[in-house]
């Protein structure tokens, strides 16, 4: 199971003060506006939040918490966001490299010395800003031995990434130039361990305590969200031929960094504003770190979590992510010129999931700014 889709451009739209809860009722066309494209789709369920200067303006969701049941989505749901997670674990790189824990240049030789005549000879140079903008020629496929024992989930989360990331670095690169980016769950794992390595605790320990706790993130979990068996929370869903098929799997806890996190859509909000104003303010880290998670490696468009670009309707630059573990799907536009973001989120991982959740963006674009 792939943690994200590669992530997709295809359409043309280029601490907090919210609680849980605050937000303004959705308003009548944005849930109408959400069921229709839920039906077009066949998704299961569809939901929204819109962040205008600084707060939420807007939330909707329709839909069913699982395919069979009855049980309707909430706008207090929680959604696993995939690949969202890269850009909370690049965050979370940023409050280590202010601590003085890690450095931007700090090398995975320097941290696993003993892994020194294990690892290729190339990556021991490579550097944890390289492996966070998938520059450290990290493959995008995982050797399959070491994603068959990281499947199977023994020891402790912390014991598996080690584990893993030791295969992965015993192979042979996907490429040695440093400078062609490649799209690699296992590089943040990684940059995970890495972080693990130096502070000596569980990286889902770490982003609790720096990241999550300080921004009032009360709902973050990892792996699929609500009990095993139950729906007290939404289901993710998948196609199987000509039905849909409803599960509460999700990645192994190996490549967490990468992707494992859930939680409700107010919270991924308040994480949005987060890094609209820390573009221009001091907070939980200094704006000269935001302004470099926000910067694209040299020659490209993927900075530190964020796909970077400049939108007429952002009035400038664009923070874009989409997240999948092919049975979710999340799709997270920020505009800090506008101070404005808009989040969409499906329980399925169907192919046209970014298109439904692309025209929801649109839509929420259209409605609140005018374009």
């Amino acid at each position: 199971m792939s943690c994200c889709f590669k992530f997709l451009l295809v359409v043309a739209i280029g601490l907090l003060p919210v609680a849980a809860g605050a937000a303004e009722q959705s308003s009548e066309d944005t849930t109408n506006m959400l069921e229709t494209i839920r039906k077009k789709h066949d998704f299961p369920a569809l939901a929204v939040v819109v962040v205008k200067d600084g707060k939420i303006v807007d939330r909707a969701a329709v839909g069913i918490r699982k395919q069979g049941d009855t049980t309707p989505v909430t706008t207090n749901d929680l959604f696993h966001i995939g690949s969202v997670t890269k850009s909370m674990t690049a965050t979370l790189a940023g409050i280590l490299v202010e601590e003085g824990k890690l450095r931007w240049d700090i090398t995975i030789a320097e941290v696993f010395p003993d892994l020194n005549g294990k690892m290729d000879k190339f990556y021991e140079t490579v550097t944890l800003e390289q492996l966070l903008t998938h520059h450290g020629g990290v493959p995008g496929t995982p050797p399959l031995n070491a994603w068959l024992r990281a499947r199977a989930e023994q020891g402790t989360p912390m014991e598996q990434r080690r584990e893993f990331i030791a295969a992965v670095l015993a192979e042979k690169p996907a490429d040695t130039s440093g400078t062609n980016e490649i799209y690699s769950n296992q590089g943040y794992a990684i940059a995970g361990a890495m972080m693990e390595k130096v502070t000596g605790k569980a990286w889902e320990t770490l982003i609790q305590e720096k990241l999550f706790k300080p921004l009032h993130m009360a709902t973050v979990g990892f792996g699929a969200p609500g009990t095993p068996g139950k729906t007290d929370q939404p289901w993710g869903h998948s196609k199987r031929l000509w039905w849909t098929a409803a599960s509460q799997d999700d990645n192994p806890p190996a490549i967490a960094p990468a992707g494992r996190v859930h939680l409700s859509l107010d919270d991924l909000a308040r994480y949005a504003i987060f890094h609209m104003e820390g573009e221009k303010k001091d907070g939980l880290l200094k704006s000269a770190t935001v302004q470099k998670l926000h910067t694209p490696a040299k020659g490209g468009d993927y900075a530190m979590g964020w796909v970077v670009g400049t939108r007429p309707w952002a009035g400038g630059t664009t923070l874009w992510h989409n997240g999948s573990n092919t049975y979710w799907y999340v799709n997270v536009w920020l505009a800090p010129v506008k101070d404005f973001a808009v989040i969409i989120a499906t329980n399925t991982g169907v192919d046209d999931a970014h298109k439904g959740t692309d025209e929801a963006a649109v839509a929420m674009i259209k409605k609140w700014l005018g374009e």
